[in-house]
């Protein structure tokens, strides 16, 4: 094996660790019962999504600070010290006595810690592969989605044998142990390849990325990718379980298949991005979307078409985070991707705010999430609007000498 192919399995065994989160709705019932049946804690709809949400968002927005310094501290530093932050914050969440410590512990810390490595193995990965970074970095993310596959069944086995509180510390300790011996590999080329150069000629800086229509066109794209997506992933578990009837373990079962089709959207749609550009493979992955949540409104207590559709929504989720940092890179240049992929991925942290938001409200409001689907096709045809609109527009007359429709 090539050496460069090594730091593909690093950074995807990497994911697979931090993508635990996706398995929140394994948690989120055990943790509730817990609570209550412990400490006498009563925890809303609402409250109860929103570790997995605060985790979401703490992530995203502390991934541009990090970025800042990748290129500027040994990788492997900065690695290590999330590695620390995202076992602490699982091990913590352990002595949990309330929802909110919850919040703070497994949300706020664990996130901030995934979003400080979060960057570094794409960054790495992407200096190695220039040709064809796209469809690299989309391999490396697949642990991130593939994650659930592997940890959903682990975690349900864990709380059913000794409880969820003990299965909080002994992940958070075994990913301290992985992510810190891992993050002590990574490394940057010494020498560039010759092909550093071949993607594109137009590098932003950050302030001129923020003028552009096209940065705003791919971050509200992103949003409501994200919003989807993290939505119907934090919901899967639940869902199955209130909706379609299906047990514990079988909803388990198919948080694990659906994560399959996260795994795979990555390579899948950051190839397509890397072949297809940007406004088509955006095009495909909002159609999908639709169609999937129009026959969710149509066959809602269809077992069939739950799997189906769910899949579908866990291959877009997992989609939107190949054609970001592909579309970052060919929209705005290599140069400066660290930095500006970081602040257009805080688009993933509003995202997370609006799926817990929305779909704690609808279950409060109308006592079940079968009408999630609703806000998902109306913000969906919007983002369609604005993508293929203002996507690849030129620059702002601010901007001189930058054609950002290139290669989209």
């Amino acid at each position: 094996m090539r050496r460069r192919e090594f730091y593909i399995i690093s950074g995807l065994i990497m994911f697979i660790c931090m993508g635990t989160i996706y398995s929140w709705s394994v948690f989120q019932k055990p943790l509730i019962e817990a609570l209550f049946d412990k400490y006498g804690v009563v925890v809303s709809s609402t409250m109860a999504v929103m570790p997995y949400t605060i985790f979401l968002v703490s992530y995203s927005f502390s991934m541009p600070i990090a970025g800042r310094f990748i290129k500027k501290i040994n990788p492997k530093y900065i690695s290590m010290f999330g590695a620390i932050l995202v076992g602490l914050g699982w091990i913590l969440a352990s002595y949990s006595r309330s929802i909110e410590f919850t919040i703070v512990t497994y949300g706020l810390l664990g996130g901030i810690g995934v979003g400080t490595i979060y960057g570094v193995p794409m960054a790495v990965v992407g200096e190695w592969f220039p040709e064809k970074k796209g469809f690299a970095i989309g391999l490396t993310l697949l642990g991130f989605g593939l994650s659930p596959f592997i940890t959903a069944p682990i975690a349900n086995r864990l709380i059913q044998n000794i409880g969820v509180f003990n299965a909080f510390r002994i992940l958070g300790i075994t990913f301290i142990i992985v992510l810190s011996l891992l993050s002590l590999l990574l490394k940057f080329p010494e020498n560039k390849s010759k092909n550093s150069n071949i993607e594109i000629k137009n590098d932003l800086e950050p302030k001129e990325m923020l003028k552009t229509k096209s940065f705003y066109a791919l971050w509200f794209s992103f949003v409501i990718g994200t919003f989807t997506g993290l939505m119907m992933i934090g919901l899967s578990s639940v869902y199955a379980q209130e909706v379609i009837a299906l047990s514990p373990s079988q909803s388990a079962l198919c948080t694990s298949f659906f994560a399959i089709f996260n795994g795979l959207g990555r390579p899948i749609f950051g190839a397509l991005t890397d072949k297809l550009g940007s406004k088509k493979t955006i095009l495909i992955s909002y159609s999908l979307i639709i169609i999937s949540a129009s026959l969710s409104l149509l066959l809602d207590k269809n077992i069939y078409i739950f799997i189906i559709t769910f899949a579908i929504f866990w291959f877009n989720l997992g989609g939107w985070l190949a054609i970001a940092p592909a579309s970052t890179n060919k929209l705005f240049g290599a140069k400066n991707y660290a930095v500006n992929f970081g602040i257009l991925f805080t688009a993933y942290g509003i995202g997370a705010i609006m799926q817990g938001l929305i779909s704690g409200f609808i279950k409060e409001q109308y006592g079940t999430y079968e009408y999630v689907f609703y806000p998902v096709i109306f913000f969906c045809l919007i983002a369609l609007l604005i993508s293929q609109t203002y996507l690849g527009v030129k620059k702002n007359k601010d901007i001189k000498n930058i054609n950002c429709s290139k290669s989209i």
